[in-house]
């Protein structure tokens, strides 16, 4: 276990049931799976408890959490506790690279684009968030939603630092997601009330918990007045959210 987060939040403190909210989403695996291409051998970077390494390639897994190692899976492979900025890998490693809901967490988002185009042949792909669409969803939680929105890096910043081809696909979101994200429940805002979903959220690690109440009872008091079913009441019946998660590709040199 490091004495020292390897990014911005600490999941050795706080990501112990992780895996139990976030679970792969079927549709997003598809997606990722197609932008690796032809791809054998793949580097998943920040891999967490594996969600989304597909089963057909070979995966070498890099995560720097005791914690987050621990929930992974018996069947994806051991991760390698390392860091995205210092991959112990020789230039042009691997097929193709992964690197799902992590870069805003990074120290150095640069150094480790660049560790990501140093040891990969083929395509990176990355799933993030961008800041200024997440900025205006309608969670009762404007503190904590601007902290989150403030830790995602600006789309065209992380393209040009990936550098060469780039392209920016959006992944809408299905009502039954899977994945336990933020806007993973738009139709679903009691779940939001359960403090083990929000737990599986880094981003209510970055608010104390007086705000957090205060955005829970906020919450609580529009369902139960309807004024949240008045306002966006329409979401629970959509089939799918248009939201600001995207999967970013840079396609090999």
């Amino acid at each position: 276990m490091r004495a020292v987060p390897a990014g911005d939040f600490d999941y050795e403190q706080d990501g112990a049931h992780y895996s139990a909210i976030r679970k792969p989403e079927p549709q997003f695996a598809r997606r990722i799976r197609d932008a690796l291409g032809d791809a054998s051998s793949l580097i998943n970077v920040g891999a967490g408890a594996g969600s989304y390494e597909p089963e057909d390639l070979s995966v070498t897994p890099v995560e720097p959490s005791a914690s987050m190692r621990s929930q992974r899976l018996p069947h994806p492979a051991p991760a390698l506790d390392a860091i995205a900025e210092d991959l112990p890998f020789p230039d042009r490693a691997f097929d193709a690279a992964l690197a799902s809901v992590t870069v805003h967490q990074w120290s150095d988002l640069g150094r480790g684009l660049a560790e990501l185009r140093r040891v990969t042949r083929g395509p990176v792909v990355i799933m993030t968030f961008d800041p200024v669409s997440l900025g205006t969803f309608w969670l009762y939680a404007p503190e904590m939603m601007g902290r989150e929105s403030g830790r995602m890096p600006d789309l065209g910043e992380l393209a040009a630092q990936l550098a060469g081809n780039v392209r920016i696909d959006e992944l809408s979101i299905p009502a039954d997601c899977a994945d336990g994200f933020a806007e993973a429940n738009f139709g679903r805002p009691e779940t939001f009330l359960d403090a083990r979903v929000r737990r599986s959220q880094s981003a209510w690690g970055f608010v104390d918990r007086d705000e957090e109440h205060r955005s829970v009872e906020r919450l609580r008091a529009a369902l139960e007045d309807g004024s949240w079913d008045c306002r966006f009441g329409g979401l629970r019946s959509a089939s799918e959210y248009s939201g600001s998660l995207r999967l970013v590709v840079g396609l090999p040199w």
